[in-house]
């Protein structure tokens, strides 16, 4: 494809030689001739001189560098639309594969391709243009939009609800039952139902064994364009808000929302019956036992201003030295 045609149809301006043939794209350090590679981040453009891409996406022409350039706003977000043009993910052939288990009273929308023993339950319906990869099951009741796509284990229990153009990566749990038990006299513990359900709402993605709990009463809601990474826990009666981003190994208990534009960063906990406003960051192992305004930026365990937590830790580093000062000087004072 010609460099041309990539610039064209990213929005960017070519610097260099329009006509140059790509024929892929790579990261910097693993581009070989005729590939396109980006730079976003400053850190890395000490590897300008060692790469062996052929053209490189910018956000400012750079006089310096020898390789032909496309320059546009946003540098990472044209490498991302630019690998589409270069790799199509396979798609299984088109059809109900006959291991496949679908109820008499499903309603399955056109074109669908549905895997190797497969299993959707009574009354579902499945929206046109739907993938659903082996071994997956969706209970009785699911209510699922257009253009889904599930991949390998994959299980959605009873009557949650699902939009459009959502993407459930491999062993995703949706809708399993909320972790709610209430204790007896004697100690023991009851199980409390879940009878709400989960609600995931248009474009959000799922990824590999992340699960989303239902709720006792009421419902958990995914909102749209919010994207979980593998292995969170999203615990019962949960809001997470439009576009945000969970990072690995979250875990949120129940009844929390979060607005929308956040990110929780690996491995945040956050406990029950909080509410996160919008445009918050809470950064890698932050535990969160505090409703947090909107707009802040969060670390520590507990929770501390991000500013203030760095010169925590920049005290906490010295603190043998300063346990030591202070034993130097009570011995001065005689104490």
């Amino acid at each position: 494809m010609k460099l041309s045609t990539i610039a064209e149809r990213l929005g960017c301006t070519v610097v260099g030689d329009p006509a140059l043939e790509i024929t892929g794209v790579a990261g910097l350090d693993d581009a070989v001739a005729g590939e396109l590679t980006f730079l976003s981040n400053p850190r890395y453009s000490g590897r300008l001189g060692s790469t062996k891409a052929s053209a490189i996406l910018l956000a400012e022409e750079d006089e310096s560098i020898a390789l032909a350039q496309l320059v546009g706003a946003d540098p990472y977000l044209g490498f991302a639309r630019a690998l589409e043009m270069f790799y199509d993910a396979p798609r299984p052939a088109p059809g109900i594969h006959p291991t496949a288990v679908v109820a008499a009273t499903a309603e399955i929308g056109e074109d669908p391709t549905i895997g190797a023993y497969v299993v959707i339950g009574e009354n579902v319906k499945l929206g046109p243009r739907a993938v659903i990869h082996p071994h997956s099951a969706i209970y009785e009741g699911v209510r699922i939009g257009e253009d889904f796509l599930a991949h390998s284990h994959v299980s959605v229990r009873e009557f949650c609800s699902i939009g459009d153009r959502v993407v459930l990566q491999n062993g995703v749990r949706l809708g399993t039952d909320g972790y709610g038990f209430a204790r007896r006299a004697d100690g023991s513990h009851h199980k409390i139902p879940q009878s709400g359900g989960v609600v995931v709402e248009d474009d959000v993605e799922i990824q590999a064994g992340s699960c989303i709990d239902r709720a006792a009463v009421g419902e958990t809601r995914i909102r749209r364009g919010a994207k979980i990474d593998n292995l969170v826990q999203i615990g019962h009666a949960v809001e997470i808000g439009e576009d945000s981003i969970i990072c690995s190994q979250v875990g949120i208990a129940g009844s929390t929302t979060l607005g929308k534009n956040c990110i929780l960063a690996g491995q945040v906990g956050v406990i029950n019956h909080l509410t996160i406003g919008n445009d918050v960051l809470v950064t890698a192992q932050t535990g969160v036992g505090h409703d947090i305004e909107a707009g802040r930026r969060i670390s520590g365990s507990p929770e501390l201003d991000n500013s203030q937590w760095l010169r925590c830790t920049a005290v906490y580093n010295r603190l043998p030295e300063l346990a030591r000062d202070v034993r130097r000087l009570k011995k001065k004072l005689g104490d």
